[in-house]
């Protein structure tokens, strides 16, 4: 990503975290996180990343789904991050930090489970970003990728930078690319989708 769309990105965030809570969307989210974790198992003690965290609001459902795991939020935005921060339930079973997609800041493997909810959208190199997400996941680890879906994968301009949504063939052909393999898909509320990848 160059440092001019990061920049503005960033921006577009930094202005958002405030109210992110008290939007439309965050009922939204609810409902597809509520339906997500229908979708999700994870191993006793394990450590989960959640990249785009926003406000960390999935990380602490899980937190009183899954009382003994460990979970990261990684967001762009450090206005987004502070918001986590304060709203975190669960300290210190989780932990909030600013970084980017395409250069994450962990260890290969260190990851049982990586979600990235509603934010998939937002990347302007995918391929990048799936490479790192792949790198650090535990072989037979799961990569939960919600989204809005389309029949045919186009670019929008809606946001800075545009919206790239996916159809679910090019979503398994990405992942396929970069060693994830393609478990299955499920609508979680309307065209947002779930398309469940376990790292080979």
């Amino acid at each position: 990503m160059t440092d001019s769309f990061l920049h503005q990105k960033r921006i577009f965030f930094d202005r958002w975290a405030n109210f992110y809570d008290f939007l439309l969307t965050t009922v939204i989210y609810q409902a597809i996180h509520r339906r997500l974790l229908s979708y999700v198992t994870l191993p006793p003690q394990a450590q989960v990343l959640d990249l785009g965290c926003g406000t960390g609001r999935l990380l602490n459902r899980l937190g009183e789904q899954y009382p003994d795991f460990l979970g990261i939020g990684l967001d762009l935005s450090a206005e987004m991050i502070k918001q986590a921060r304060r709203s975190n339930t669960h300290h210190p079973q989780l932990i909030f930090l600013r970084g980017e997609a395409t250069a994450l800041p962990f260890g290969n493997g260190q990851f049982d489970a990586v979600f990235n909810t509603i934010s998939f959208l937002h990347y302007p190199n995918p391929q990048r970003v799936l490479t790192e997400i792949r790198r650090v996941l535990q072989p037979e680890g799961y990569f939960y990728l919600v989204d809005y879906t389309v029949a045919q994968s186009g670019q929008f301009s809606i946001s800075p930078g545009g919206l790239r949504l996916y159809s679910p063939q090019k979503r398994e052909e990405m992942g396929q690319g970069v060693g994830l393999s393609c478990q299955g898909h499920h609508y979680l509320f309307g065209r947002v989708l779930l398309t469940l990848f376990k790292a080979i």
